[in-house]
C-alpha cells in the first residue's frame, strides 16, 4: 500500500479529527496521500491537508480510496472507482454503516492491517442503467452498486411501471416506484420497504415494490443475469430514476433496461469482518436476551 486515495463529502463533529488521525498514520508509513477536491477544501479550511495534493479522477495507480462518512460516502467514493479495481474501504463516521464497516477507533490496527494484507477482497456486483432515449441524459456513471429505483415525480399518484425479463412479462405494478437491488443494497433501501437480507456473494438481484397498489405484490428474488426492462407511466409528464444516489428525470413511457455490469467494486473487510458479523451488530440479532 504506497498510493492512497481520501474522500468524504461532510465535515461532521468526528470527521475533522478522523482524518487528522488517518493522514498521521498514512503519512507516517511514507504513503503517498490524494485528497478528493472537494473534500480537500474543505479540509484546508479547517487546517487539516497543507501540501498534500488533491484529485480530479482516479486511475488505476492507486492502491486503496479511503471513504470517510457514512454508507452513502462509500455509494458516492464507488463512483470515481469504477472499472479501475481500486479496492474500496469505508471508515464509519456515519450512523449504520452497511458499507462503512470500520469504526473510526480502529484507525490505527487497520492501517497495519491493510500493509500486512491482513484482509480479504469481496467483490461486489453492480446494475448497469441504459435508457431507449438515445439524447436523454443518463447520471453519470451509469452504474449502481446498492440500486437502480424509479418513482414518481412531485405528485401523490402512483405510475404504472410495466417490467419484463428477459423478454416476458412479469406484471405491471402500481406503486409509488420500484427497487431494483444488488445483494449490496439489500441491507438499503430494499430492506426498508420490505425487500430480503442477501448474502453479497448471491448471484442475484431483488425487485422490491415501494408502496404498491397491487396488494399481492411482493419482492422478488431474481439471477443477476437477468434482463430487466422497465416501462413507465402516470400522470406526470416525467418520472425519477436514481443509480444510488445520483438522479435523473426521464419522459413517459421511456422504456429502461438493467442489467449486470460486467466489472466489480472490491470493498476492503478486515480480517475480523464478515456480513454476518455486520448483520447481527447492526441489526441487533444479538441483543434478545434469550441469546
Amino acid at each position: 500500500m504506497q498510493k492512497i486515495a481520501i474522500y468524504g463529502r461532510y465535515l461532521h463533529d468526528d470527521t475533522l479529527p478522523t482524518c487528522r488521525e488517518l493522514l498521521y498514520l498514512l503519512l507516517e508509513k511514507g504513503c503517498e496521500v490524494a485528497i478528493e477536491n472537494e473534500f480537500h477544501t474543505m479540509l484546508l479550511e479547517q487546517g487539516v491537508g497543507a501540501g498534500i495534493p488533491g484529485f480530479e479522477t482516479l486511475d488505476a495507480s492507486y492502491d486503496v480510496l479511503i471513504s470517510i462518512g457514512g454508507d452513502g460516502t462509500v455509494l458516492r467514493a464507488v463512483s470515481f472507482v469504477g472499472k479501475t479495481d481500486i479496492p474500496v474501504i469505508g471508515v464509519n463516521t456515519g450512523r449504520l454503516g452497511f458499507l462503512a464497516t470500520l469504526h473510526k477507533d480502529q484507525l490505527k490496527e487497520a492501517v497495519v492491517a491493510l500493509f500486512e494484507g491482513r484482509y480479504q477482497l469481496s467483490k461486489r456486483s453492480l446494475i448497469t442503467l441504459s435508457s431507449s432515449h438515445a439524447d436523454q441524459h443518463t447520471p453519470p456513471h451509469n452504474f449502481a452498486l446498492n440500486e437502480v429505483t424509479v418513482s414518481r415525480m412531485n405528485t401523490t399518484s402512483m405510475i404504472q411501471i410495466e417490467t419484463m425479463l428477459n423478454g416476458e412479462l412479469l406484471t405491471s405494478y402500481w406503486a409509488d416506484g420500484l427497487i431494483v437491488s444488488t445483494p449490496t443494497g439489500s441491507t438499503g433501501y430494499s430492506l426498508s420497504c420490505g425487500g430480503p437480507l442477501i448474502s453479497p456473494d448471491t448471484d442475484a438481484f431483488v425487485l422490491t415494490p415501494i408502496a404498491p397498489h397491487n396488494l399481492n405484490a411482493r419482492p422478488l428474488v431474481i439471477p443477476d443475469h437477468t434482463k430487466i426492462e422497465l416501462r413507465i407511466s402516470g400522470r406526470e409528464e416525467e418520472f425519477l430514476a436514481s443509480l444510488d444516489n445520483r438522479i435523473a428525470s426521464y419522459p413517459n413511457e421511456t422504456i429502461l433496461t438493467l442489467k449486470k455490469a460486467d466489472f466489480t467494486i472490491d470493498l476492503i473487510e478486515l480480517t475480523d469482518q464478515s456480513f454476518i458479523k455486520t448483520i447481527r451488530e447492526k441489526l441487533l440479532w444479538g441483543e434478545d436476551k434469550r441469546n
